[in-house]
């Protein structure tokens, strides 16, 4: 049990590289298994959270490892239904940007300032429950002008997050101090929702 939240973490990141097998692997079948393997890693994301909270199982390795394979998964995803040209590039190398950019800031002010951690917010979580949403509606219904804005709203609020973001990391670097007196908008409760970074360091 103590190392089940890791255990399951890991199993995620090893379906990373699974999903773009099987989704341009030719079957027949190809969309509704990939469908399944993206689903599924969605389900280890609750379940490891909840475990963890709930039996205190939160762990160094797993803050670091939970968000690195939310974000793997989804940017895979992403970056899958982009080559296939379902939904516009753009939305995928801006994102990759702006995790990569996320990655770094977060990682520096980890390491650097007292295990600072950035909390997630509104916007990121919002964003995070509609890209589970959308991403199997565009894997499902590719073309579909409504699931591609559900897409596209799903970026913005992104985006959203990265300016509230850069807000926040600005403050704190003004401040120097581990914990500043800025409070993120948060969603109650919506950590329980898929890739809701409810262990991360970032959303």
């Amino acid at each position: 049990m103590k190392h089940l939240p890791n255990l399951l973490t890991l199993l995620r990141l090893l379906m990373v590289p699974l999903f773009p097998l099987v989704y341009f692997s030719g079957r027949p079948d190809a969309v509704p298994i990939s469908l399944g393997i993206f689903l599924l890693a969605g389900i280890t994301d609750v379940l490891d959270g909840q475990i963890a909270r709930r039996f205190n199982l939160i762990s160094r390795l797993g803050t670091v490892l939970d968000p690195l394979a939310d974000k793997l998964m989804l940017l895979t995803a992403l970056a899958c239904l982009a080559f296939e040209g379902t939904i516009p590039p753009v939305i995928f190398w801006i994102l990759l940007l702006k995790e990569g950019f996320m990655i770094v800031v977060a990682s520096i002010m980890y390491f650097r300032r007292e295990k600072f951690v950035i909390p997630s917010n509104l916007f990121g979580k919002l964003a995070t429950v509609l890209f589970f949403v959308a991403v199997p509606l565009n894997m499902l219904f590719p073309g579909n002008p409504w699931t591609l804005t559900l897409m596209v709203v799903a970026f913005l609020l992104k985006l959203l997050a990265l300016y509230h973001y850069i807000g926040y990391y600005r403050e704190n670097r003004k401040k120097q101090t581990p914990y500043a007196s800025v409070r993120p908008l948060r969603l109650p409760g919506a950590g329980i929702f898929i890739f809701g970074y409810h262990r991360s360091m970032v959303s």
